[in-house]
C-alpha cells in the first residue's frame, strides 16, 4: 500500500487586488487537495503582496515564524470614509492645508514606537462577542476596543500636495491596522485620511521576492515549500537523540543538554542566576527534520507542538 506523506510547510503568495485572504487558502486547498491550509495574517481585498500560507501541519507553526511586518502605502488626505480607506462611503472632505515634508515628518514620528491603536470598524475584531464588521453592516456605530502595537519605522517616500497623497514605508508589529494608521495620521495632520493603495512586502520572514502569483498554482506549476526548518531558523533548537525522540513522540519530557543546543536571542536567564529558560525551541528530529516546538524551564524539554516527520 503507498504511503502518502502530507505536504508541510510554507508558501509564500502575491496576493493580487480584489482577491481576498480566505478566497487565496480556499483556492489552494484546491490546488493541494488538503482541508488543513492557513494564513499568516489577513491582507483586506484591494490590499496586494505577501500572504504566508501554511500547507499541513506547517499551520500549527505559522504563530512562531518572525512577526514583523513591512508594507508600502498611500494615504489620501482631506477624506474620510467609514472603511478608513476608498472602499467605505466617504464621511466628510477636507482641505488639505499646505505642508511641507518636515512638517509631514515631524507627525510621522510621534508614531513610531509602542502606542495604542482602535480598529476600524470594518474589521474582523470581536465586540460584545461578534465580529464588528457584522455589527457595522447592519447600521451600529460600532466602537472597537484600542489594542498595543508597535511601529518600528514609517519613512515618508514622496509628497503630493495638490492631490494631498503621500506614500510611506511602514515597519511594524503583527496585528497593525494600516487603514488605522493612515485614519490616525491624517486626523493628527488636521484634515483626516483614509488609505488609498497598499502592498505588503514583508512578512513573517518572507520579502516579495519570494511570493508566487496564485495564478502560476492553478496552471499546475507547483513551487517547492519551504520547509519548517527554513522558516523558524530565528528560533534556538535542539537536536533530539533517539531515546530523546522516542520521549518527544508520546508527549513526555526531558532533561535539557545543553550540548545538543543552538541557542539564539531568546535565551534568557533570570534575576538570581539560577533558573534559565530558552523559550520556543525548534526541535530536530535524529533524521534533520522538525520535530515540533518546545519550551525549556528548569532544564527540562517540555513539548508543546510536536510532529511527525516523514510521515
Amino acid at each position: 500500500m503507498m504511503n502518502l506523506v502530507m505536504p508541510c510547510g510554507f508558501l509564500i503568495i502575491n496576493k493580487v487586488a480584489g482577491c481576498s485572504s480566505h478566497q487565496c487558502v480556499d483556492r489552494i486547498r484546491q490546488v493541494y487537495k488538503l482541508k488543513r491550509v492557513g494564513h499568516g495574517g489577513t491582507l483586506d481585498p484591494d490590499a496586494t503582496g505577501v500572504l504566508t500560507v501554511g500547507i499541513g501541519p506547517a499551520t500549527r507553526l505559522l504563530p512562531y515564524l518572525p512577526q514583523k511586518k513591512s508594507y508600502a502605502g498611500e494615504i489620501q488626505l482631506g477624506q474620510v470614509t467609514t472603511t478608513d480607506d476608498l472602499r467605505g462611503e466617504i464621511i466628510s472632505n477636507a482641505t488639505v492645508p499646505q505642508l511641507n515634508v518636515y512638517e509631514i515628518q515631524k507627525v510621522l514620528s510621534k508614531f513610531i514606537g509602542v502606542i495604542q491603536q482602535q480598529p476600524p470598524q470594518i474589521s474582523a475584531v470581536h465586540v460584545n462577542g461578534e465580529r464588528s464588521y457584522i455589527r457595522a453592516r447592519r447600521g451600529e456605530n460600532v466602537i472597537t476596543p484600542t489594542k498595543v502595537i508597535r511601529i518600528y519605522g514609517l519613512d515618508l517616500k514622496h509628497w503630493e500636495q495638490h492631490t494631498g497623497r503621500l506614500r510611506l514605508n511602514i515597519s511594524c508589529s503583527s496585528g497593525t491596522y494600516i487603514r488605522s494608521l493612515a485614519r490616525d495620521i491624517g486626523k493628527v495632520l488636521g484634515c483626516g485620511g483614509c488609505l488609498s493603495w497598499l502592498q505588503r512586502t514583508e512578512a513573517q520572514g518572507f520579502h516579495l521576492d519570494h511570493a508566487v502569483f496564485l495564478d502560476t498554482l492553478t496552471k499546475g506549476i507547483l513551487p517547492k515549500l519551504v520547509t519548517p526548518t527554513q522558516a523558524l531558523q530565528h528560533l534556538s533548537s535542539y537536536d533530539l537523540t533517539e531515546d530523546e525522540y522516542r520521549a518527544w513522540k508520546s508527549g513526555r519530557t526531558f532533561p535539557f543538554l545543553v550540548q545538543h543546543a543552538k541557542i539564539n536571542h531568546v535565551y534568557r536567564r533570570s534575576q538570581d542566576n539560577d533558573m534559565k529558560f530558552y523559550l520556543d525551541l525548534m526541535i530536530i528530529a535524529p533524521n534533520d527534520e522538525m520535530a515540533g516546538i518546545a519550551f525549556m524551564k528548569d532544564d527540562i524539554v517540555h513539548p508543546k507542538i510536536v510532529l511527525s516527520p516523514g510521515k
